[in-house]
């Protein structure tokens, strides 16, 4: 078992890693919008959406791996009004590879964000 640390991504706000791989699977832990600096981004769904992207593209580069080495995601949503919007963002990341995922609406995220993700990947 690896550890995956960057600091690309936000550090982590609790007692848990970026990522840990297993063999040649890495689990990331769920990103909010937060900057890598760990100021949050509080913006809206689409601003938000990105910024944890840009967090679990960091996260997966940092383990070796890629966007399209993805193969599970998991969405968070405080709202599933967002759906869409949301969407539309993540579409943008896995433009020709589509993982499979799960979309769910949660009563309430850490720091009061809109949105967030975790993912496992398949790493070469």
């Amino acid at each position: 078992m690896n550890i995956v640390q960057t600091p690309h991504a936000p550090a982590a706000i609790g007692p848990y890693a970026q990522g840990v791989v297993v063999g040649n699977i890495l689990y990331t832990s769920g990103q909010i919008a937060l900057r890598p600096d760990g100021s949050l981004n509080d913006g809206d769904i689409v601003a938000q959406t990105r910024q944890v992207l840009a967090n679990l593209q960091a996260i997966i580069e940092a383990a070796g791996g890629n966007l399209q080495q993805v193969v599970k995601t998991t969405v968070f949503l405080k709202n599933l009004d967002d759906f869409a919007a949301m969407n539309q963002i993540y579409a943008e990341a896995f433009v020709t590879h589509t993982p499979a995922r799960s979309t769910v609406q949660v009563a309430k995220l850490p720091r009061d964000v809109l949105v967030e993700i975790e993912a496992i990947v398949a790493l070469s």
